[in-house]
């Protein structure tokens, strides 16, 4: 066995040091993108009162609620005037839409494959999401869980 002195001991280590470097990068973008989850409104069909909805603007609010547990007015006044709001209620009550929300009803199947998407454990909750691409978009904030005591 020859002894090659330093230099191969350094070859050794930066390999080890690149495969660590790749796999920290793998592992950090795979949380980053787990952490915050993405709706695809293009398989995700809600309705409006009178047709499907197709995002315009980038951002949105995403409110969940039931409007047997809320006075849906006192759940909007605690959000922040940022962008619109998506309302969606649990209970499919037909509500009519307002300037600054649109209220949107869906499939049994379609509201509780947000709730799984999103875990969404209690509600009233909201978040932002923001246009990730076309009719992608992705989850924009925390979740906030609206207070009781509305």
């Amino acid at each position: 066995m020859v002894y090659r002195g330093k230099s191969s001991l350094f070859y050794i280590f930066s390999s080890f040091g690149g495969a660590l470097l790749v796999a920290a990068t793998f592992f950090y973008y795979n949380y980053r993108f787990s952490q915050f989850k993405f709706i695809d409104f293009s398989q995700t069909i809600l309705y409006t009162q009178n047709d499907i909805f197709t995002p315009k603007k980038d951002n949105y609010y995403m409110l969940i609620f039931s409007s047997k547990m809320n006075n849906v007015n006192k759940l909007i006044s605690k959000i922040p005037k940022n962008y619109p709001i998506i309302a969606i209620d649990m209970y499919q009550k037909e509500f009519n839409n307002t300037k600054r929300v649109i209220f949107l009803r869906g499939g049994t199947n379609t509201i509780i494959d947000i709730i799984q998407k999103f875990n969404i454990y209690k509600i009233p909750v909201y978040f932002a999401i923001k246009r990730y691409n076309k009719k992608l978009f992705k989850q924009d904030s925390r979740k906030v869980v609206l207070s009781d005591e509305l």
